[in-house]
C-alpha cells in the first residue's frame, strides 16, 4: 500500500510542498497569534515529521515568541504573501502545513482543538473536536 501524499502550497504557486505518509495530528489552533497571522478565528493545521516534508520555493519567515516562549517561524510567500507552513527548515523534527494551503482540502480531518481558552465566541469549536485550554499535554 502507497502511502498518502499531500501537496500544496501558496496563491500564487511560487512555495509548493509534498507531505508523504499521515499526519501526526490535526487541528485547529485558537491561539491569539494565529488568530493575528491567519486573519480569522483560528488556524487549521496539520503537523508532520520533518523528514516526510520536502519544500520548493523562496519562504519569508517571520519569527514571533510562542505560549512556551520559544520562537515560533511562520513561512509565507514572499511573493503573494500566503501562509503555507509553520517551523524552520532544516532545524526542527516537525512542520505544521496550514491546511488552506492543501491541493486537496478534503485531507483534513481535525481531531484538535488547541488553545481554546480566551478564543472569541464568534470562532466556533466544531463538534467532535478534543478541546484543550493550552498546548497538549
Amino acid at each position: 500500500m502507497t502511502a498518502p501524499l499531500h501537496t500544496g502550497g501558496c496563491l500564487c504557486g511560487a512555495l509548493r510542498y509534498e507531505a508523504r505518509g499521515a499526519p501526526l495530528y490535526m487541528g485547529h489552533c485558537y491561539c491569539a497569534d494565529c488568530r493575528k497571522a491567519s486573519g480569522s478565528g483560528f488556524i487549521p493545521f496539520m503537523a508532520f515529521a520533518a523528514q516526510d516534508l520536502t519544500f520548493s520555493g523562496p519562504t519569508r519567515i517571520f519569527t514571533s515568541e510562542s505560549a512556551r516562549g520559544t520562537p515560533a517561524v511562520r513561512n509565507t510567500c514572499p511573493v503573494c504573501a500566503s501562509l503555507v507552513f509553520g517551523g524552520p527548515v532544516g532545524e526542527t523534527d516537525s512542520h505544521t502545513i496550514y491546511a488552506g494551503s492543501l491541493d486537496d482540502p478534503t485531507a483534513f480531518r481535525p481531531t484538535v482543538a488547541i488553545f481554546v481558552k480566551g478564543r472569541p465566541d464568534w470562532a466556533v469549536v466544531p463538534e467532535g473536536l478534543e478541546m484543550f485550554e493550552g498546548l497538549p499535554g
